[in-house]
Parts: C-alpha cells; sequence; structure tokens
C-alpha cells in the first residue's frame, strides 16, 4: 500500500456486514459533524432501487457488480471534484463488489475489472467497519428495501468484508453492541479523532 497513513484523511469508507448500521452512521456523522464531510451514497442501493435488473444467474451478478463497481469509482471522484476542501465518507467502498462476486474467490473480480486489491485499498485513508447486528442474532431487515440477505448471509458476507478491508493500515473496527446508540457513539468518536488530527497535523 502507498502512504495513505502518511497523509491527512480525505476519503474514508463506511463499511461492513448488512444491517451494521453504517448508512444511519453515516447521517449521524454528517449531522454532528457538518459540511467538513459529504457523504458518497451507496452505489447497490441507488442500482437497484433504481431499477437495474436483479436476478441469482452467475452472469447477471457479474454484470451487477461490475457496475456497482464503476458506479462507486464515479460517483467518489464527483464528491471529490465537487467538495475538494471536504472528507468524503463513503458509504462502502469498492472492494465491497469483490466480496458480493459470484465466483469462490476475489481474482477473477481483479481481472475482470483490470485493477487489484492495493490499488483499491489505496483510494482510501481509512476503513471503519460497522459490523453487521446479525452477529447478535438480531433482525437486520431496517428501512433498506432491496436488502435481500438472512442472518446467516449477512455474517458470511460481513466475515468477508472484514478479511479484504482489514488488510487497510487504518482499518477501524467498530463490534457490535447491545446498544446501537453505543455503537454509534464509538463510530463517531472515532471519526471525530482523525478529524482533529486532520485539523491538528
Amino acid at each position: 500500500m502507498g502512504d495513505a497513513t502518511d497523509r491527512p484523511p480525505h476519503r474514508i469508507v463506511l463499511t461492513g456486514g448488512p444491517g451494521g448500521g453504517k448508512t444511519t452512521a453515516a447521517d449521524l456523522m454528517r449531522r454532528e459533524v457538518g459540511d467538513r464531510i459529504v457523504i458518497v451514497p451507496e452505489a447497490a442501493t441507488m442500482l437497484f432501487s433504481g431499477g437495474f435488473p436483479r436476478h441469482q444467474e452467475v452472469h447477471a451478478k457479474r454484470s451487477a457488480q461490475k457496475a456497482i463497481y464503476h458506479v462507486q469509482r464515479n460517483l467518489e471522484d464527483i464528491h471529490s471534484a465537487l467538495y475538494p476542501e471536504r472528507l468524503l465518507l463513503c458509504d462502502r467502498g469498492t472492494l465491497d463488489s469483490a466480496v458480493y462476486w459470484p465466483e469462490e474467490g476475489d481474482r477473477d473480480f481483479f481481472s475482470s475489472l483490470k485493477t487489484t486489491v492495493e490499488e483499491e485499498i489505496d483510494r482510501y485513508d481509512a476503513v471503519i467497519f460497522f459490523e453487521t447486528a446479525a452477529v447478535g442474532n438480531l433482525s437486520i431487515e431496517g428501512g433498506n428495501p432491496v436488502r435481500t440477505e438472512s442472518i446467516e448471509e449477512a455474517i458470511a458476507i460481513d466475515r468477508r468484508l472484514q478479511g479484504i478491508w482489514s488488510r487497510h493500515d487504518n482499518f477501524i473496527f467498530i463490534p457490535h453492541e447491545k446498544s446501537f446508540f453505543a455503537k454509534l457513539q464509538f463510530g463517531l468518536e472515532k471519526l471525530i479523532t482523525m478529524l482533529e488530527g486532520d485539523r491538528n497535523g
């Protein structure tokens, strides 16, 4: 990886398994911190809620993840150009598509997208990972109408996401809590610490 840990944070991923609370956390962080940050919305939710076909056939899954990957990259680049002085909070990152790729392992994903795990990790200065509530056997339905995973599937996705994102040098893990408010507060404190480090650096 490059020198992401040596420069002020500009682009942070909020990720984790389904039902981790990251979208709610992103909204809370924006409200609490104000215009020092801007939210980059989740590409998958935008596409699927907008009518992008969602099928279980392998070719369809590959096509969907390719679309999500490219939309995610372009959303991030657009927001970076529009708000060059703000920190970008990305609701998921480009590596999430590698985990949702239909084939076992991620080699085919990276070859198909002509990229590497190192290149994608280097796009971000930090990763804040919200563990899925499914590990506490809690419902993950929430308010997202495009979520389809069972509790077992959510846990498996969460573990695979941890495996790939934890390679980042600045990986921050926010564990499941009985109190969702405590979990959100912990994540907010981590973000504010990074912002204060940027301001004092």
